[in-house]
């Protein structure tokens, strides 16, 4: 009967072993600061900044990243549309000294990726119905990224994997006229 208790407490310790790993990566980042101008957190994104408007990218302004930054990443996506996930833009190597992004511009030196439009920009709210959500997504990464402007989102998550320092986010909404 000592065997097996012992047994079973080895293996209830093999279990939890990793745990202290994970609640270091937890408390190892940070928060980001990331908001806009033009449209509050839970707000209303203005039609300006949609395929309703001139599609162009609301002003962002970003708050200061945690010490070891070497980059910034930016990712704008919709959870709400009917094929799943839709992929707004994807940007990355914004220089961490960076406070804001101004309306229809990219920092220089950042890099864009794909978005689902397979196009190499910002694209705006374009729900085909209903009320969607924008989460405006903000990495600070301990690292440059080298990777080819065909990247998409998928890619970059998986570049950024063990890198991330501290994340901030914006959630904007958005419903057609």
């Amino acid at each position: 009967m000592g065997t097996r208790i012992m047994l079973v407490w080895l293996l209830a310790g093999l279990f939890v072993a990793p745990l202290p790993a994970i609640g270091k990566e937890a408390r190892r980042m940070s928060e980001l600061q990331i908001s806009s101008p033009a449209f509050s957190h839970h707000g209303t994104i203005p039609a300006r900044f949609t395929c309703d408007g001139a599609d162009v990218n609301p002003p962002l302004a970003l708050g200061s990243a945690p010490a070891g930054t070497r980059s910034l990443a930016l990712i704008v996506d919709d959870p709400d549309a009917p094929v799943g996930t839709w992929v707004h833009w994807v940007m990355w190597n914004i220089p961490p000294e960076t406070r804001e992004i101004g309306e229809n511009s990219v920092p220089p030196g950042a890099v864009q990726g794909l978005n689902d439009w397979k196009r190499n920009r910002y694209g705006g709210p374009c729900p085909p119905s209903g009320s969607h959500r924008y989460f405006f997504k903000l990495y600070a990464l301990d690292t440059t990224l080298t990777l080819a402007p065909s990247t998409t989102k998928a890619a970059l998550e998986r570049a950024m994997e063990g890198h991330i320092l501290a994340r901030g986010e914006l959630l904007g909404s958005y419903r057609r006229h």
